[in-house]
């Protein structure tokens, strides 16, 4: 659903306007139905409060147009919302605050606290498994254990291009998606044990790689977690014929990290052909593209 312009708001509608419109909320005819869109569209978010109660009337077209233009104005919102987080934050943003907001772009009832409740959940549980103090495999072997056979996450291998696997809501709901957000599961848990967990941004996939004075494993969170060492990213990097260098084996920015994920959404919706999708993400990548301090 498109939006029109801010400066063609139109002015609130009074009170027999808003019967005449609701009335004619459930018109299937085409010439009727553009009408009354191009007039709440016009009306802008103010709409939604009216709109809201249709959502439970007795008229299922009625119902599903009135839930419609919510969900248009709500999206709206939260684009809003994200590309001032992209436009204000540095390069060393939130980035679990940056992935909750670019969620609620496309599924704007995504409830962020209560997601991040989910979380904590999971690392309490995860913090009675691990033992901090254990060398790295052991560590790594009881977290990948709870994440891939507890809570049974794990790559999407037959979706791989489902729009689904890059939401973070639907990651979690799911337990599935594409290697860099689930590669961003494991660093909000890794994050919340204090774990020294840090994304790889390797050409053509993502790992996670825990790295400490002493130890040092990449970790193939797409595929279960699976340790690599760094002839292994090697041979990779080799097989898919990219040059080997350290930029490839350096932690990205959690800004350069966001900026890949809705990259790869991009190219996900201009494969599906949804133009509005993809004109909002080049939005969105756009503003995580400027330079930030």
């Amino acid at each position: 659903m498109t939006a029109i312009p801010a400066h063609k708001k139109a002015a609130p509608p009074s009170e027999r306007e808003k019967e005449a419109i609701l009335r004619l909320l459930g018109d299937e005819n085409p010439v009727v139905h553009a009408a009354v869109r191009q007039k709440i569209l016009a009306l802008g978010p103010s709409a939604v409060d009216w709109l809201k109660p249709h959502t439970l009337c007795g008229d299922r077209s009625q119902r599903q147009h009135a839930r419609q233009y919510i969900e248009h104005f709500q999206r709206q919102s939260a684009d809003d919302r994200f590309l001032a987080f992209c436009l204000t934050e540095g390069n060393d943003l939130n980035l679990e605050e940056g992935a909750w907001l670019l969620a609620q772009t496309k599924y704007p009832d995504t409830s962020i606290e209560a997601y991040k409740a989910l979380l904590d959940t999971f690392a309490g549980e995860l913090l009675e498994m691990v033992d901090l103090r254990a060398d790295a495999d052991l560590l790594l072997g009881s977290f990948n254990h709870y994440l891939f056979e507890v809570l049974n996450f794990h790559g999407n291998e037959q979706n791989y291009y489902d729009p689904q696997n890059s939401y973070l809501c639907k990651v979690i709901d799911r337990r599935t998606g594409n290697p860099i957000n689930l590669c961003l599961v494991y660093l909000m848990l890794a994050r919340r044990l204090r774990l020294p967990i840090t994304g790889i941004g390797l050409p053509g996939h993502f790992l996670c790689r825990y790295q400490s004075p002493t130890e040092e494993y990449y970790i193939d969170v797409f595929n279960r977690g699976k340790l690599w060492t760094k002839a292994n990213c090697v041979r990779y990097l080799l097989s898919k014929n990219y040059s080997v260098s350290d930029d490839h084996l350096t932690p990205i920015s959690s800004r350069q990290m966001l900026l890949r994920i809705c990259a790869n959404l991009h190219q996900i919706y201009q494969r599906r052909a949804e133009s509005e999708e993809v004109t909002r993400l080049q939005r969105y990548m756009v503003a995580l593209s400027k330079q930030q301090l």
